[in-house]
């Protein structure tokens, strides 16, 4: 009779505990309770696997990659580890983060090629050798399998990001694939639809031949490699039952969409970011979604225990200087595609966000994206970014502006995505580098662990964020002015059983501050502000709040 009472005590206090907040180090109070996930809402953290955390020093070295290179041009030692290592700490619960995008994780070509000041390696992921396998300087599929449940058990998703469009550069120890496969000349100039999709990108970035429907034989030098490490047979009679059960031609898109829905299929990501898309014909990601809908279905019905709710699964396109302004349509010149129907792509990377956040007032800026999410995109969704790896110009390349990008991104409707050290102000300008590597540093945690000026930072991204992931509406929602001074706004969202609504206060001044709340709680309800924790009730609509800052986001407080 005694372990039984330990037992529901214990029980009852787990249960309690899931319920209540916890508080850090830092004295950030950190939400734990579970909360209902929109992927139009999503506070999406974007990183360079190699550049985030090294959580396993013993894989740093991998093919002899050992040559000298360009500064920030070869691998750095982060890998798949880091990331669960920075997981389990709480690093991205105390963000607010609902969702992580990580570069791709194949494995890469095992040269490096002489470009610019010196040699690069694909210590990016987006020079795939062998969509098949892990690359060891990332990790193993053990390491994925632990990255998934750890961020799962924290309500965190998993995207990772797929390439179809071409293989890695051709080194001495990456020969071209055979010319069924890629073409290697006739580059793009960018002047139309057909010389943007159906040549290669750069010189010597084998563009695969996406268009064909022909039956073409796996290429040597990977049947050659499969036999060494011992997995050839398995390979071929998945691929045999794959091209049985969908009746598709063996033509080179196909054999990739099945090698990247394995990784749904066996470990269960949430989502794919779709890397080069107006690269490759259109029909090409409508049969993509297809695939993964059914890998992510069959992951399900596999593993009943591990579903984390009926959402389906995320598709993410890039679209290079794609803008939200331009509806569901990209212009080619010469022809408009949409690639949100036929039905390809939840949402697609917006690029013109950074520019409306340096031209238009912060509610300007809302108003238009929630009139767009929620108007000609209404279905469809848009990824916001500030800054990116591959972005010569970010909104605030040297990190002066670090609580306007926090207040513009994640109180934004749509997508917010992080990139790595947006949060800590990360450099984006680093001297001795060259293109895209300035963007590409490895992630700063000496500046988060001793700098006061960075933790400052860090705690308000962290507010915003846990704000952001706790309410729907502030990214799902739709976005309502209240009054232009003090300026203050309200969002609501409403899904089938859930509602939710929030007001939030930006410029404001400090210390005492009053807002009219009239039209969306009642007198006599208890409001919390979470920016500074301090509760307050309605009466004669107003909320008063006395606080140091000078931002308000309010809550009503749910009865016990």
């Amino acid at each position: 009779m005694k372990k039984v009472i330990i037992i529901i005590l214990t029980l009852l206090v787990l249960a309690l505990s899931c319920k209540e907040n916890t508080t850090n180090k830092d004295n950030l109070e950190v939400r734990v309770e579970k909360q209902h996930f929109d992927w139009a809402g999503a506070n999406l953290y974007f990183l360079l696997t190699d550049r985030f955390n090294n959580g396993d020093t013993s894989n740093d070295v991998n093919f002899d990659r050992t040559r000298e290179t360009a500064k920030l041009r070869g691998f750095k030692g982060g890998d798949i580890k880091g990331i669960t290592q920075k997981i389990k700490e709480g690093y991205f619960t105390e963000l607010g983060i609902n969702a992580i995008w990580m570069t791709p994780i194949v494995e890469q070509i095992h040269g490096g090629t002489d470009e610019g000041t010196g040699v690069t390696y694909g210590f990016h992921g987006y020079w795939t050798k062998d969509w098949t396998k892990i690359d060891p300087n990332f990790g193993t599929k053990a390491d994925l399998h632990e990255l998934v449940k750890e961020a799962h058990a924290r309500g965190i998703r998993i995207v990772l990001d797929a390439v179809i469009n071409h293989t890695g550069p051709v080194t001495e120890k990456d020969p071209v694939w055979p010319d069924s496969w890629v073409r290697t000349n006739d580059k793009c100039t960018f002047d139309s639809y057909e010389n943007t999709v159906t040549c290669t990108l750069v010189e010597n970035l084998p563009d695969i031949r996406t268009e064909s429907n022909e039956d073409v034989d796996l290429p040597p030098q990977l049947l050659q490699k499969w036999k060494d490490e011992g997995h050839y047979e398995q390979e071929v009679k998945e691929l045999n039952t794959f091209f049985k059960r969908t009746g598709h031609p063996r033509a080179p898109r196909f054999y990739i969409m099945k090698w990247l829905t394995d990784y749904i299929t066996e470990f269960g990501i949430d989502g794919y970011r779709v890397d080069t898309v107006k690269h490759t014909e259109e029909y090409v990601w409508q049969e993509f979604k297809v695939e993964c809908d059914y890998a992510f279905n069959q992951y399900k019905t596999n593993n009943p225990e591990k579903v984390l709710d009926d959402n389906a699964f995320y598709l993410v396109g890039e679209i290079y200087n794609y803008n939200i302004s331009s509806g569901q349509y990209y212009d080619f010149g010469d022809k408009k595609v949409n690639y949100f129907d036929p039905p390809s792509f939840h949402s697609l990377i917006n690029f013109e966000f950074k520019w409306n956040s340096k031209e238009l007032s912060y509610e300007e800026q809302f108003k238009k994206y929630s009139d767009t999410l929620h108007g000609v995109l209404k279905g469809f969704g848009t990824l916001n970014y500030l800054s990116s790896h591959d972005d010569g110009s970010p909104f605030d390349a040297v990190r002066k502006k670090p609580y306007e990008t926090a207040n513009r991104l994640l109180l934004s409707p749509g997508t917010s995505q992080i990139y790595y050290g947006d949060e800590s102000s990360r450099s984006l300008i680093v001297p001795g580098t060259e293109g895209d590597a300035t963007l590409r540093s490895t992630m700063n945690w000496d500046s988060i662990a001793k700098r006061k000026r960075t933790k400052a930072v860090l705690k308000h991204w962290q507010k915003l964020g846990q704000f952001r992931a706790h309410h729907p509406s502030v990214g799902a929602g739709t976005h309502h002015i209240i009054s232009e001074t003090p300026y203050a706004f309200y969002r609501n969202y409403t899904k089938g059983d859930v509602k939710d609504f929030v007001v939030v206060g930006l410029d404001l001044p400090k210390g005492k501050k009053v807002l009219d709340v009239s039209k969306v709680f009642e007198n006599g309800d208890k409001i919390r502000d979470t920016y500074s924790g301090k509760f307050s009730k309605v009466s004669s609509g107003n909320v008063t709040i006395d606080s140091e800052y000078s931002i308000l986001l309010l809550e009503k407080v749910k009865p016990n």
